[in-house]
């Protein structure tokens, strides 16, 4: 049995006394309880699936073909502006991977320092038996210019 004030104002219902207003607020706050997870999860899955899948129209071809490349600092510490880029799947192509490196390293470099001008010590303008290559792997090594 519950008692009801005609404005609206107070109501007891099942042994609980709140205002109408925040019946109607409760009701919407069960509905988001209950919807919620399920719509913050999908929307979190859709914001992961954008970041992680890249299309092959995206990727970069050097001499027609794709390399993996990779650049990371030697010692970010004691040389923040010596780096190290690592080329796969040299045996495709050595010119490719050279200029894959000589990418990766000018996008290090204006990520970290805000210049694409690079020291290389071993890089792709080093003549090709001075070139360090193994388990077809190509590494090179240099330094950012500061601007």
């Amino acid at each position: 049995m519950g008692l009801h004030v005609r404005d609206g104002a107070y109501g007891v219902g099942g042994g609980v006394l709140m205002l109408a207003s925040e019946k109607k607020r409760v009701v919407g706050l069960k509905h988001f309880i209950c919807r919620g997870p399920i719509l913050g999860a999908a929307a979190a899955l859709s914001v992961i699936s954008a970041c992680t899948v890249s299309s092959s129209s995206d990727r970069v071809l050097f001499d027609g073909q794709f390399f993996r490349a990779k650049a990371k600092h030697v010692d970010k510490k004691a040389m923040p502006t010596d780096f190290t880029v690592v080329v796969t799947g040299v045996s495709a192509s050595l010119d490719g991977a050279r200029e894959a490196g000589r990418y990766e390293g000018t996008k290090f470099c204006i990520k970290n320092f805000g210049s694409s001008s690079i020291e290389w010590k071993v890089g792709p303008d080093t003549e090709p038996q001075n070139l360090r290559i193994s388990d077809d792997k190509l590494t090179f090594a240099g330094a950012c210019q500061r601007p």
